[in-house]
């Protein structure tokens, strides 16, 4: 296949199987009586995507560390909210619903049965894994999360857009330069500095206190980045005294929040082999032995069909 046809799909995995197991209802089951709804909805979703958009390269990017904690020393807050266990010598324990945390492992067999490669990074969130794989990418890239933050790596030069699933995987949206234009007066290289400023309690990043949504947009608008509007504050050039105070005042966030923000774009990474194919016979016994042992059976014939579509 030539290059210049290539394209990758980058899936943020943990954010697609937590919707999937909220969208799938728990009763499904294997015959062992594990829950196996996220797994199914999961494949479900890959089956989808790749019908859809016809990727020729997928990644399903992993969190091996979703709270790096060089992340969390800069900003103590960084996802507090979602810790249920401290870990002194690892990354801490996420919220997770049991009955989801015993389908991860089912997930990355059901994977590796498929021929679809896994990539994480030590002390990185999968975040980094798609920033890394989408800045060095040859050829078209598309992003699969329901996670705003990755609006930052949008570039139509490059032919690098987010499949956002936020609305349901019934109602994609293809997302865009004028996409983020649109919906927040910045252009995806302002993104992160826009996110910084405005924080985002989703993540438990404060932002700096009394600058929202509109008022960032505007500042940007007017100085380019957030070194811009800094200077410009210290100057106290270009914007209110109001405005001028919140931003001189937020200095010390200021002085961390980007790089916590910023997804890592140079990451050392493995290379397996990302092309998508049909399964051969061997990999398709393998596969459809795994469905049956866990009750996947249609979900992962859906995969194999968009498979043997490639």
């Amino acid at each position: 296949m030539s290059t210049h046809s290539d394209r990758l799909m980058l899936l943020d995995s943990a954010s697609l199987y937590f919707r999937a197991f909220y969208g799938v209802p728990d009763t499904v089951h294997a015959p062992d009586g594990t829950p196996v709804n996220a797994v199914r909805g999961f494949l479900d979703m890959i089956a989808k995507l790749v019908t859809r958009y016809e990727p020729t390269h997928l990644v399903a990017c992993w969190d091996d560390d979703w709270r790096p904690q060089w992340r969390v020393d800069l900003i103590p807050s960084y996802k507090t909210h979602r810790v249920v266990e401290a870990v002194a010598a690892g990354p801490d324990v996420e919220e997770v619903p049991d009955p989801l945390q015993i389908q991860v492992p089912i997930i990355l067999e059901a994977l590796a049965a498929l021929g679809i490669a896994v990539i994480g990074a030590p002390e990185h969130e999968a975040d980094d894994v798609i920033g890394t794989l989408a800045t060095t990418a040859t050829g078209a890239v598309d992003i699969v999360t329901g996670d705003r933050d990755l609006f930052q790596l949008v570039d139509d030069a490059r032919d690098v857009r987010v499949i956002y699933t936020a609305r349901g995987m019934s109602n994609l949206e293809d997302v865009t330069d004028a996409t983020v234009v649109a919906k927040y007066g910045v252009l995806p290289s302002q993104y992160a500095d826009f996110a910084t400023l405005r924080g985002d309690s989703s993540d438990g990043l404060p932002g700096v206190v009394g600058i929202g949504e509109k008022t960032a947009a505007t500042l940007l608008a007017a100085h380019g980045d957030l070194a811009g509007i800094r200077a410009a504050a210290a100057a106290g050039d270009g914007m209110s005294a109001g405005v001028r105070n919140k931003v001189l005042a937020g200095g010390d966030y200021l002085d961390v929040a980007p790089a916590v923000v910023q997804v890592v774009t140079d990451l050392d990474l493995p290379t397996p082999d990302t092309a998508l194919r049909p399964l051969d016979a061997a990999a398709r016994a393998s596969a459809i032995a795994l469905a049956e042992r866990w009750s996947l059976g249609i979900s992962v014939s859906r995969v194999i069909d968009a498979l043997d579509r490639t």
